[in-house]
């Protein structure tokens, strides 16, 4: 049975996109089938590619995220969906709010699937530097680590 995963940020091009494909990249590795994808709360860069800069790095790391294009979260999201798992408290907030009624999805923070750092925010790249978004691809790839073990582990009931 596989699961499925949608990775939340704000306006799906910077951190959830290299989210999406870090768990991807685990899970092929792994021959895990999981269903991943990755949306944002804010309508404003519906369409359009990642971030250049996260697509720079993303393929520095050995990722390709250039095909993805971004999307908002949508009601269907919360029945389509196993798990949405927000890089953001603030994100995190905004899908407890929009979350419909019998949704089916479970939702958590990114880093309450990594020791010591449940709570914790990946902070946003998309005003920083290049550092900026070397350190939110190291971050979303330790988590999707742990979530891909998480995910074997499960055997198919929610992490």
């Amino acid at each position: 049975m596989s699961q499925s995963v949608l990775f939340v940020c704000l306006g799906n091009i910077c951190r959830s996109p290299l989210a999406e494909a870090a768990l991807r990249r685990e899970c092929a590795a792994s021959e895990l089938t999981v269903i991943i994808d990755s949306a944002g709360t804010g309508d404003w860069h519906v369409g359009q590619p990642p971030d250049e800069r996260a697509q720079a790095t993303a393929a520095r790391n050995g990722l390709d995220i250039g095909h993805l294009r971004a999307r908002q979260v949508t009601g269907s999201d919360f029945h389509d969906f196993d798990h949405i798992i927000a890089l953001d408290n603030q994100n995190l907030r905004d899908l407890t709010t929009m979350r419909p009624m019998k949704a089916v999805a479970k939702l958590s923070l990114l880093f309450d699937h990594v020791a010591g750092r449940a709570g914790e925010d990946v902070a946003d790249p998309f005003y920083g530097e290049v550092e900026d978004f070397d350190q939110t691809c190291a971050e979303v790839t330790e988590a999707a680590t742990t979530i891909r073990k998480l995910l074997e582990a499960s055997q198919g009931e929610p992490i």
